[in-house]
């Protein structure tokens, strides 16, 4: 299923894959891609998706900032704070119906993830990556500031010290490195990369889809809460979950000493 060319759209078995679709601009934040990526979410909100994979197509997850959109924006001198206000509307837009959306995320990275690029891999739950990608907040190098979410996603992730350390040089590395300060789960070899996230995602299907969107949802809230606050909304998210057949499948398995099947109801 295509929306547009830029952004492709599969599903299959609970599954479905966000394909960004421009690979001879490396994937870069374009009009077509900001407004694929949106329509392809809001496609697969209300369906049976138990998981949504955001991957890049040829070779770059992506690139960030349309750099040529940069370019013609200065040709053609347009006033910042309308430069501005446009940026915002894009980036509130993609990157909230991101973070916000109620399935699971996964990003699977092969490849650069840049700037606003790199933004969006972090705006999903789950980072996984080949041991051939490479990671940058590298807004510094066209004179620019952070956007996309990067103030918001980064310290939450790395820590407040680390984060300003990647926007304060701009600094392009690796998989080994993206590991190490926790801004992705997994590297998995280039060659075993494919297979590996379909089992991830795979483990996550399998789970109780309405169970483990609620648990996602609090985990993510969690920052921002008080202790109190966080039980109290556990407690009434268990309240919803107790009444599925799917806590009674999975208490009828752990008795039965059988692997659960979910159904999502």
């Amino acid at each position: 299923m295509a929306l547009g060319d830029a952004v492709l759209l599969e599903r299959e078995d609970h599954v479905a894959r966000i394909v960004l679709n421009q690979p001879d601009r490396r994937n870069a934040f374009s009009a077509e891609i900001h407004e694929g990526f949106v329509a392809a979410l809001e496609e697969i909100r209300g369906t049976d998706a138990r998981c949504v994979v955001v991957e890049g197509a040829g070779g770059a997850f992506s690139a960030g900032g349309d750099v040529q959109r940069m370019v013609e924006a200065l040709e053609g001198d347009q006033p910042a704070d309308e430069r501005a206000r446009r940026l915002e509307e894009r980036t509130k837009e993609m990157m909230t119906t991101l973070v916000e959306f109620p399935v699971p995320t996964v990003a699977a990275i092969d490849g650069p993830a840049v700037g606003a690029g790199a933004n969006l891999a972090i705006g999903c739950d789950v980072q996984l990556a080949s041991d051939r990608s490479t990671f940058g907040f590298v807004f510094r190098g066209v004179g620019l500031s952070v956007d996309a979410g990067t103030s918001y996603l980064l310290p939450r992730i790395v820590g407040e010290n680390v984060a300003k350390e990647l926007v304060l040089t701009g600094e392009i590395f690796g998989a080994d490195r993206a590991n190490e300060i926790g801004l992705v789960n997994h590297v998995y070899p280039e060659d075993e990369f494919d297979e590996r996230v379909d089992e991830f995602v795979e483990t996550v299907v399998s789970g109780p889809p309405i169970a483990l969107r609620h648990a996602n949802r609090l985990v993510g809230e969690g920052l921002n809460k008080s202790l109190e606050q966080a039980l109290t909304d556990e407690a009434t998210a268990q309240g919803i979950v107790f009444d599925t057949d799917d806590h009674a499948e999975g208490v009828e398995a752990f008795l039965e000493d059988r692997e659960p099947e979910f159904q999502g109801r």
